[in-house]
């Protein structure tokens, strides 16, 4: 496996079993590390000249099981960043006015102004995955019945790849990110959330039970990534045993899409230098 095997062709039958969730090439902690730092400070520059030129937004979404790492690597990725030109937002179970919507009403709502970058912890993705494990969940969208059919899944990965052809149309760059996880490491990393006072919020019982899913879930993701990975937003996936490897890939992939949109800092007319000056000559001037 290499860098180039972390994102999903278009139209490629993606396999779970082709991607080896410890994978860390031949980086050490140390080496990865560094690699993060560095990416941070690239990203921070290149988040200015976004900002400055106004025309592009970056959506940056995360999808994975619990225990993953989601929030932390949104932290330990970010951090640095300018907060007035970043947003994130956590999608947990929807409330009783996003029932009554469409299932993409609640996060469209979210997408990034021009000139910023916008996290989704969770996204319309669980419309196709924790509802397609789950699919008692559709009766509280209290969809028309004859519209719940067999086709309900590939019409919704439909409805998806046009939602977001619509929006890298409307310039906001779509990069997605599925935190490899194995069950081993989830269960360690769940252990240690109960060993660790300061740790034992995140835990759900609810955690414990979904892990009786796991094949379920990892069926639908592996559908879900098969026929949502496109040229305009395709998947990557991350291996996540590693934090540190995870943390340095994301980062990293993110810097490539940032440098991909060219961004430059606005230039400046002859009639702006013009008022430059005179604000140079009237703030010169002594009160």
């Amino acid at each position: 496996m290499s860098k180039q095997d972390f994102v999903v062709p278009a139209g490629k039958r993606f396999r779970l079993a082709d991607h080896d969730t410890a994978f860390t090439g031949k980086l050490d902690k140390a080496q990865g590390e560094k690699k993060l730092e560095k990416a941070r400070e690239r990203m921070r520059e290149l988040q200015e000249k976004l900002y400055a030129q106004d025309e592009w937004a970056l959506l940056v979404l995360f999808q994975a099981m619990d225990g993953a790492g989601k929030d932390s690597t949104i932290e330990h990725v970010l951090s640095g960043l300018n907060p007035a030109g970043c947003q994130v937002f956590a999608f947990k179970a929807p409330s009783a006015e996003e029932l009554d919507h469409d299932f993409l009403w609640r996060t469209s709502k979210c997408l990034p102004e021009r000139g910023r970058i916008g996290v989704f912890n969770r996204s319309y993705y669980e419309e196709v995955l924790v509802v397609r494990v789950h699919p008692e969940y559709l009766d509280g969208q209290k969809l028309p019945r004859g519209l719940v059919t067999e086709k309900i899944w590939e019409e919704r990965f439909e409805d998806i790849n046009a939602f977001e052809r619509y929006a890298t149309r409307n310039g906001i760059a779509i990069l997605k990110f599925f935190l490899n996880v194995s069950p081993d490491e989830q269960r360690r990393r769940f252990l240690a959330r109960l060993d660790e006072p300061e740790k034992n919020w995140k835990f759900s019982a609810e955690d414990c039970s979904k892990r009786d899913l796991w094949d379920k879930y990892m069926a639908a993701y592996e559908d879900m990534i098969s026929n949502t990975s496109t040229e305009h937003a395709p998947w990557h996936v991350i291996p996540a045993d590693k934090k540190w490897f995870m943390r340095a890939t994301v980062a990293e992939a993110i810097v490539a899409q940032l440098e991909s949109l060219q961004l430059e800092f606005p230039t400046v007319t002859e009639k702006q230098k013009k008022s430059l000056e005179e604000a140079r000559v009237m703030l010169s001037k002594k009160a």
